[in-house]
């Protein structure tokens, strides 16, 4: 049934002063002096003014990782949100600023590792804008908030969803959706913000990679001075395999004093360099990023590629020094940082050529790949991962080549050799097999794959792989 909107609101919906949306501009293209400079015109407690303040000190916090400025940060939260209680005002912005804020108090929290107020003020940021919505359901940055939060909170697997669900926090991809689409499509103050963020959503999740990729080229095209489009630009060229498109993003991304330093672009760059094989290059970029960096994510990947790209490039030496890097720091909180600390405890060898193999599919050069993978000849003595690693490898990349019955062929033998091996290369296979199934309109069959993907206990990449196939079910259903 389709869903009825509420009638129009009689006044004009809220909007940002044209200083404050100015800084809000030089926000979103990472200026943080020029957004200072914009608001120095804009009334200091106005609640338009104390929105994007909080925009730009929560864009420094998460940006720079940096842990030395989170309780300034969350103090400064504070006192904002102080002064829009104290000030009272009607409306849909005041409103909408304290539950936004609030959520960006959640975010800093979590990232920081205070979890448990993080879940406290995403409660709260919750529920009053749930408030705001239905108070002014024509003001549409209350929907672009609310349907991210229902969006995210409604496809958590089940291991994370049982303590939101205690807080009241069900959420629901449906509505997430709804409200975000209605935010993305009519004009206001953060319809960017919300066109990019469904963009994102719907190629992580719903396999639209043209749409998110043309977006973003769009709007690099109409602001080639805005860093945060010129890092989605790298991201989407990295995720769809255009290694040379984002190597040359990056090259031509916008530079200097004026911009907030962005080193986890760098460690972006050296995986792009490691998939071409410039080992010596790969190894510079992740030692810039780790240099600059001051967040404790993302640390054992880079201290794995940086393993990877000196043993690639035959230096056992500094192999062995960066494989020892990986146990001793950073948090395992990220998929990609439980990998690498997974392979750091297991202590079973790589294979040189399947490891080459997987960077060139990653990086696009499918055929390549495939000619690599023909040296492989597996023994007795191979190790299951290995043996389990080759015909995913090949599933990929005739997949991504566009030869589906190859791939799903390899798809099936990796799934049929695996068992209960706690790797990821069955349930992904699982998950792959789902995707080509649903794309050729065998529904049942598709079910049958992505409930498979789902139900494998334990695997490097469980949370992401059980996201994507229990919201490809929901498409099913």
């Amino acid at each position: 049934m389709a869903r009825s909107e509420p009638p129009p609101e009689t006044f004009p919906a809220p909007v940002l002063s044209a200083p404050q949306a100015r800084a809000y501009a030089e926000v979103l293209k990472m200026r943080p002096d020029a957004a200072r400079a914009q608001l120095r015109a804009a009334p200091p407690t106005a609640p338009g003014t104390l929105l994007v303040q909080d925009c730009l000190s929560i864009t420094e916090l998460l940006v720079s990782q940096d842990a030395s400025r989170y309780q300034a940060t969350v103090e400064a939260q504070d006192q904002r949100l102080k002064a829009l209680e104290k000030a009272a005002a009607p409306g849909a912005l005041p409103a909408y600023a304290r539950a936004e804020i609030r959520l960006h108090q959640a975010a800093a929290q979590v990232v920081f590792g205070h979890e448990v107020q993080g879940a406290w003020n995403l409660r709260q940021s919750y529920q009053q804008m749930q408030q705001v919505v239905r108070q002014y359901p024509q003001y549409l940055p209350a929907r672009k908030t609310l349907g991210m939060m229902q969006f995210f909170i409604g496809s958590l697997p089940e291991s994370y969803r049982w303590f939101l669900k205690l807080l009241g926090l069900p959420g629901s991809v449906e509505a997430g959706l709804h409200n975000l689409r209605l935010a993305a499509t009519q004009a206001n103050d953060f319809q960017l913000e919300a066109r990019l963020i469904l963009a994102l959503l719907e190629e992580t999740y719903y396999k639209k990679p043209d749409a998110a990729l043309g977006l973003v080229e769009t709007l690099y095209r109409q602001q080639p001075d805005n860093l945060l489009i010129s890092y989605l630009l790298i991201s989407q060229h990295k995720k769809q395999h255009h290694t040379d498109a984002a190597l040359t993003a990056y090259r031509t991304r916008p530079t200097g004093p004026d911009y907030l330093s962005l080193p986890y672009l760098h460690h972006m760059a050296a995986d792009l360099l490691l998939y071409q094989g410039q080992y010596a290059a790969s190894l510079r970029a992740n030692q810039q990023f780790l240099q600059q960096y001051r967040g404790q994510h993302y640390r054992k990947d880079a201290a794995f590629k940086l393993y990877l790209a000196a043993w690639l490039g035959g230096d056992a030496g500094a192999a062995e020094q960066y494989r020892r890097q990986i146990g001793s720091g950073g948090r395992t909180v990220l998929e990609e940082d439980n990998y690498a600390q997974r392979f750091f405890e297991d202590k079973l060898p790589l294979s040189k050529l399947l490891t080459r193999a997987r960077l060139q599919i990653d990086g696009g050069y499918y055929r390549p790949a495939l000619l690599t993978l023909n040296s492989f000849r597996p023994s007795a003595a191979t190790p299951l991962r290995d043996r389990l690693e080759e015909p995913y490898r090949r599933a990929r990349a005739w997949h991504l080549l566009g030869r589906p019955d190859s791939a799903r062929l390899f798809y099936a033998q990796t799934i049929a050799r695996a068992g209960s091996a706690p790797y990821y290369f069955a349930p992904q296979s699982a998950l792959q097999l789902g995707y080509l199934y649903q794309a050729e309109g065998q529904r049942n069959t598709a079910k049958v794959y992505f409930q498979k993907a789902l139900a494998y206990p334990r695997h490097e990449y469980k949370n992401s792989t059980d996201t994507k196939a229990k919201l490809a079910l929901k498409e099913l259903e």
